[in-house]
This record gives C-alpha cells, structure tokens and sequence, in this order.
C-alpha cells in the first residue's frame, strides 16, 4: 500500500534533468523582432517539459510569426502594441500561466538547454535567479570590450548603492515566480529592463541567485543594442532609483521613445547568491 502511494505521489513530478523533478508549470517568454532565421534553433533548444512558450513579435517585418507557428503549432504569439524590449517583456509576462517564468533571447545567444539551471535553483529555495556571464562556469562568445567595460561600471555602481554582489548587471537570462512579478514593478520599455528588474528584486528582498551562463554568438540578424544610448538609459534609472527625491517624475513611455531618437526606501539586504554547485542537484525524493 505504501509503495503505491508512493508511485502515485512521485507520478506528479516531471523530471528537469539528472536528479531534479519539479510539479510547478514553467512558461518561457521570448521577445524576438525579424529573428526568422534564428527561431529553429532557439525553440528546438527549449526543452519538452516546458509547459509554455509566448513569443513576443516587435512588429517584425520578416516572416517571424509565420515560421514559429510551423516549428511549434503550440507557441503562444503576443504581438507587441508599444516598442522596446522591456515593454515586450511585460506583454510577454501578462499572459503567462505558469507558475516559473525564464526569460531568453530569440537570437540564438541564450541556450534553451540551461533553462533547467535556472528553474533548479528557484526549486531549492530561490525566488529570483539571475544569468551571469561573468561567474565562475559562465562566458560569452559575444561580448565586446565596449559592452563589457559598460557593463562592469554599471554593475559596481548597482552593487555599491543597493548592497548587491552581482556580477553581471546586463544580461536578458532570468526567471523567477511568477508571484513575484507585481514587486520588480516593471515599468520601462527599453533595454534597461534587466537592470530594473534585478534593482528591484533586491529593494524587495527576494532571495537572488545568481547562475552561470554562456552567451553565444547571435546567429544572424544585428543586435537593436545601442550601447552608448542603453547605457545612459541604464545609468539614469539606477541613479533614480537611488535618488529618487532629486529627480522629476519617472519618464513615461513616449518620452523614452523620444529619447532613443534623438525618500529611498529602506533597503533589505538580498541573501547570498550561492554557486551552481550548492544547488547542482536535487533528488527526486527530496523534491
């Protein structure tokens, strides 16, 4: 009788990889703008026990909506109203059933097959895990010298003002519950969105950890990236974030489209990110 009930309790779990099961749904959000040419590999990357796929359309003028659709009749499309890809993020999330949300990228660079990493260390206790190229496991085949110097000032000054320990500020590969969404209060429509949504995961006092990631090479296509003007967009929400009392209210959407054309809360410290290694497996048992 016992071994039956056990059998009927662990049928509800789905295995994720080598000694790691879970029962919460997963659903992936992939913003992709004319990216036709990469979405055979990045959606035959993201694996099976996936519960959902919503691809977001920035209003592509290749046949990127078309081609998704005949690789998986089950993608969920959401066509972008606004622009940016923090504004697709949020379309993305608004229409996710699932309990887990991973964010990845439609050019190829993110690697469906890591998904499992991400998802395992939010199982073992974590409420938001965060990509980095930069920690011990990580790379990136993609990163220029510009982008990375950008990226290490901005993560030092993150890490200075909030009490973070990121190592990577700018990377697009995370996911968190889906409960958690309402306290990263997205409200930016650009390439920023990263660094808003890990500030915010601290100001909030989710646990973060951090998880080792390998950029690849976009496959084809050019990057929207603007690393000058992103960059500034980046370094001014952190300085308002920080200082909120010195600045004017917050930009609303169509002046930070205008611009790429032409009291501090008391703060709790997030918990300490752990390596892969202290979450590297889960037994099925202790699930």
């Amino acid at each position: 009788m016992d071994d039956v009930s056990g059998r009927s309790v662990l049928s509800e779990y789905r295995a994720i990889g080598g000694g790691v099961a879970i029962i919460p749904s997963v659903s992936v959000v992939i913003p992709a703008k004319n990216e036709a040419r990469n979405l055979a590999h990045v959606l035959n990357s993201v694996p099976g026990w996936v519960d959902e796929i919503v691809l977001v359309d920035g209003h592509s003028v290749d046949d990127t909506v078309e081609v998704a659709r005949r690789l998986n009749a089950d993608v969920k499309i959401v066509t972008q109203e606004g622009r940016g890809k923090g504004d697709a993020l949020q379309a993305g999330f608004a229409v996710c059933k699932g309990e887990i949300i991973v964010m990845m990228d439609a050019d190829g660079s993110t690697d469906g097959a890591e998904i499992a990493r991400f998802v395992a260390a939010l199982m073992t206790g974590a409420d938001f895990a965060k990509g980095s190229r930069f920690a011990s496991g990580g790379g990136s085949d993609d990163i220029t010298f510009s982008r990375h110097l950008g990226n290490r000032i901005l993560s030092l000054l993150v890490n200075r003002m909030f009490g973070t320990r990121y190592t990577d500020l700018c990377y697009g590969y995370n996911a968190f519950w889906a409960r958690h969404l309402s306290k990263l209060d997205l409200d930016c429509d650009g390439f920023e969105v990263e660094t808003v949504m890990n500030v915010r995961a601290a100001k909030a006092g989710l646990s973060i950890q951090e998880i080792p990631s390998h950029e690849h090479s976009r496959l084809h296509g050019e990057s929207n990236l603007h690393v000058v003007r992103d960059g500034w967009r980046i370094a001014k929400f952190i300085l308002r974030e920080r200082f909120p009392g010195r600045s004017a209210s917050k930009p609303s959407p169509a002046q930070n489209l205008a611009e790429e054309e032409s009291p501090l809360p008391v703060l709790t410290a997030p918990q300490p990110m752990a390596s892969a290694q202290e979450f590297s497996s889960t037994s099925l048992t202790d699930a």
